[in-house]
């Protein structure tokens, strides 16, 4: 019996059923067989490209689906426990990253930053209000990105919107900007370098709890250093003196990152859903935490569709009041990251976070400025 520790404070340990000391085997539909979860084909889709060679995508899906997976079933299941410890205040979830990614600034560099910048607030975080934080990266993933209009018009010039590096390029050309199904490969590509980064920099000794100094190194002209540094020096006390006292750090080793990112190209998201083996449940593994945005949310037959299969962690941010996201599986607790849109925010969701109507509502993002232009 492998024994695991219930998440939160006080935590009692408890035995993983027996379906997690199954070794993990995902697979996927063949390749023209439909799969449960692509119901949403039938439906309007919002936000999607639009692909000239419709067999060119077809190839593409194919191979992706072949592909290993970039999560692993346990691991989403392990988030889920976390999430539901937040929801019963015994634990902090702390989410951050880009708004969307690019495929030049998948380095090692940066991937280290956007990880040293998660544990520094994560330390402050754990300190402060002595509970376990859940660290959750919009990262390896958010490639894609919707858009309020299909077309940009510059001087006189219309074509197809940026739709993030996963869909077309930036550049303002019409070769740039004409969809390409191949950038799903590299999506997926560019993905597994930066999680293989994460896992090497989260359990390869950087995320040591010991190394609290060194984060900041590069930082020291920030203004905020000397606070954080003094924090720092607490903390480094603090585990001189328990060290002194006997106790075993190996757990302060690494840490869990877990990866997120907008469920928004559905032929992407289908290619990488997989079976879980032990279980038979299916499960998106592209990303341990999954979300449908405003724009996505708009369409909810369209979102409930294609994620209320997912085992994979499934919330949905919008400045909207909130509408019921039906997922047919209890382990899918609706879980709602308000974006502070300027005044309209907070008042559409207070009475429905006050009401106890989504068992989990965070406060995201930070849209607080009204220009003229709106």
């Amino acid at each position: 019996m492998i024994p695991s520790i219930t998440p939160g404070r006080g935590g009692e340990p408890v035995r993983k059923p027996r379906s997690r000391r199954v070794p993990e085997r995902l697979w996927s539909p063949e390749s023209g067989e439909r799969a449960p979860w692509d119901t949403w084909r039938g439906l309007d889709a919002a936000q999607q490209p639009s692909y000239a060679d419709a067999k060119h995508l077809s190839d593409v899906t194919a191979q992706l689906r072949r592909q290993p997976p970039l999560v692993f079933a346990g691991e989403v299941d392990d988030l889920r426990t976390w999430m539901g410890a937040a929801a019963r205040g015994e634990a902090f979830v702390l989410m951050g990253g880009d708004c969307a990614e690019t495929f030049a600034e998948a380095t090692a560099d940066h991937v280290r930053l956007k990880i040293q910048t998660l544990l520094q607030m994560a330390v402050v975080l754990t300190y402060g209000a002595s509970l376990p934080v859940i660290k959750v990266g919009r990262i390896a993933g958010q490639y894609a990105k919707p858009r309020s209009s299909d077309m940009e018009t510059r001087d006189g010039v219309t074509l197809p919107s940026y739709r993030g590096d996963a869909v077309n390029s930036f550049e303002f050309t019409p070769e740039a900007r004409e969809p390409d199904p191949q950038r799903l490969l590299s999506l997926y590509n560019h993905a597994a370098s930066t999680l293989n980064l994460i896992r090497a920099f989260t359990k390869g000794g950087y995320a040591d709890l010991r190394q609290v100094h060194r984060w900041n190194q590069g930082f020291m002209s920030n203004p905020a250093y000397a606070r954080y540094e003094s924090l720092a020096e607490d903390i480094h006390r603090a585990i001189k003196f328990m060290g002194a006292a006997g106790v075993d750090f190996e757990t302060l080793r690494d840490v869990d990152l877990y990866s997120s990112h907008e469920a928004l190209l559905l032929e992407y998201e289908s290619a990488m859903t997989r079976i879980d083996s032990r279980t038979g449940e299916p499960y998106n593994t592209s990303a341990h935490f999954l979300w449908a945005g405003e724009r996505r949310a708009r369409r909810r037959a369209l979102t409930s569709s294609c994620c209320r299969v997912f085992a994979t962690r499934l919330g949905s941010s919008s400045a909207r009041r909130p509408r019921r996201i039906r997922c047919s599986r209890s382990l899918i607790a609706s879980t709602r990251m308000v974006r502070r849109g300027a005044c309209r925010s907070l008042r559409a969701w207070a009475p429905a976070a006050s009401a106890r109507r989504f068992r989990r509502c965070w406060r995201l993002l930070g849209s607080t400025v009204v220009r003229s232009r709106g």
